[in-house]
């Protein structure tokens, strides 16, 4: 049996000795290829203010690890036009279909319960989680496990500054509070009370289990008062390539995309940026814990302000000497976006291996109905550009957006074969409604608008409102999006540029 992953022995004498405060905490986030941030955050915080942590991760104990995107094969491409069918005739089959994956995915990992249950038998002082909404059904299992043991449990996430979200999770039984703020500075506080029973409520974004909440949390600033992450506990001899993630700015600059669910997000609500030194300094640090020179930047838009990201380029082998790094841009149309030829060229010297962006669409009607704030031919020209420096590039898309017409998808197929020599990996999803985007809204308060569209239920395990849409049923519609789905299958049936081949399957 393997023991759960902790500090020093010295760091837990001392402080047993000091009588501070033990902390396991469960990383639900289980990435087969990086540590996960928020937890090396939260671990980095508490340690730096006394408190002895002790970090389970399942993939130290051989839970398979969340597999992302690779080579396809035509079984994938069978599978999304399953995922992805609008035939009338097959619509309940199909939700019966994704459902049963849903929970296939989704169901708690009987060694994660266990080795809960073990590490929970040494009686920590509060037990600690980080949850996506997929992650309910093993939030419950821990529940029952903390409740049992008579251990407080704090509940953190992405989505948990949204109300409807935080109550439904917080009814869960055994857990002490969920938490919807960025708590890199006041983490230590938040776990002593809750160690020590005193009231939660004092601080923001915090929801009970009896309903009440405080205030919602201010967004975090300023950034550069976090602290480095602390990846040392993470099962590094388990990845197949060391790569640390990091943020160099919180939110986006353009934050209008009305799908956009990051944006209303606890850390994604408003634009912030830490200082280029700042960055730099913590590649600089992590490079030297961890021996790697190999970096995945999870900013929501690395170019919203394109002289931070330049600061990045300019400095990125200055500090860490073979450093190769991919981020996530916003191909917007300010007249300095960050992203000219020379710029992305400057990034590929710098060491920048994989560019990810959103596509959405080759339609600019769509686009402009998303309030995208693209063009496509500022897309294009943005492929072909990254392309030629060096870049494996790789986009996002989606079908099924309000009003989408079977030319709409006709021009989508028609870009992605124009440009299929320039594009690695293209990720379609099916549109949704996540909760409190601009699109819910408007759907909330004009349904007229939108006569193909009925809402149907508010979901706030998943923090999405579910719906039924009439688009997509005539045989048109699907002789189309057939185009679409050949094109993105041709596409992502390739192997990804050699450059970038240690990122392959990020992102």
């Amino acid at each position: 049996m393997k023991p759960v992953r902790s500090g020093s022995a010295a760091e837990r004498i001392t402080a047993l000795n000091r009588g501070l405060h033990k902390a396991l905490v469960i990383d639900l986030n289980n990435f087969s290829t990086f540590p996960t941030l928020a937890v090396g955050i939260l671990v980095a915080s508490l340690r730096n203010a006394g408190f002895a942590v002790e970090l389970l991760s399942p993939l130290a104990y051989d839970v398979p690890a969340a597999e992302r995107e690779r080579a396809e094969a035509l079984h994938d491409h069978l599978m999304r036009r399953i995922h992805l069918s609008t035939h009338p005739a097959f619509r309940s089959a199909r939700d019966g279909l994704r459902g049963v994956r849903r929970w296939w995915l989704d169901r708690p990992h009987a060694r994660v319960i266990a080795e809960t249950e073990r590490a929970l038998a040494a009686k920590p002082d509060v037990l600690l989680l980080s949850a996506y909404m997929q992650h309910y059904p093993t939030v419950v299992e821990l529940g029952k496990l903390a409740q049992r043991h008579g251990v407080p449990m704090l509940l953190g996430g992405p989505m948990f500054n949204l109300e409807s979200a935080a109550t439904v999770w917080a009814k869960i039984p055994g857990l002490t509070a969920v938490v919807g703020a960025e708590t890199d500075v006041s983490a230590p506080d938040i776990v002593r009370t809750a160690c020590e029973g005193g009231d939660l409520l004092s601080f923001p974004g915090i929801t009970l289990p009896d309903g009440r909440r405080s205030g919602a949390a201010p967004p975090l600033r300023p950034l550069d008062a976090t602290p480095v992450a602390d990846f040392t506990d993470f099962p590094w001899d388990r990845y197949r390539v060391r790569i640390i993630p990091l943020m160099a700015s919180r939110g986006c600059q353009w934050s209008r995309c009305t799908f956009c669910s990051d944006v209303v997000s606890v850390s994604g609500r408003t634009f912030r940026n830490r200082s280029a030194d700042h960055v730099l300094h913590e590649m600089r640090e992590q490079s030297r814990r961890h021996g790697t020179s190999n970096f995945l930047f999870l900013d929501l838009k690395l170019n919203s302000n394109p002289e931070l990201m330049r600061g990045i380029v300019e400095g990125a082998q200055r500090n860490v000497r073979g450093a190769q790094w991919i981020g996530t841009v916003h191909v917007d149309q300010r007249r300095d976006n960050g992203l000219s030829k020379k710029d992305l060229r400057a990034a590929v010297a710098a060491g920048m291996r994989r560019v990810s962006f959103g596509l959405e669409s080759g339609s600019q009607a769509l686009l402009d109905a998303m309030d995208k704030g693209c063009s496509v031919e500022g897309n294009a020209e943005f492929i072909r550009n990254a392309h030629e420096a060096g870049l494996s590039v790789r986009a996002t898309m989606f079908k099924g957006f309000p009003g989408e017409t079977v030319r709409d998808l006709e021009l989508t197929a028609e870009f992605l074969e124009r440009h299929s020599d320039y594009i690695d990996r293209i990720r379609y999803n099916e549109f949704s409604i996540p909760v409190g985007t601009p699109i819910h809204r408007a759907v909330m308060e004009s349904p007229e608008a939108y006569p193909n569209l009925r809402l149907t239920r508010l979901d706030g395990r998943r923090a999405q409102a579910r719906y039924v849409s009439r688009d997509g049923s005539s045989a048109s519609y699907r002789k189309a999006k057939l185009k679409v789905l050949r094109a993105v299958y041709a596409i992502n049936r390739r192997p990804i540029r050699s450059s970038a081949r240690a990122f392959d399957g990020l992102m």
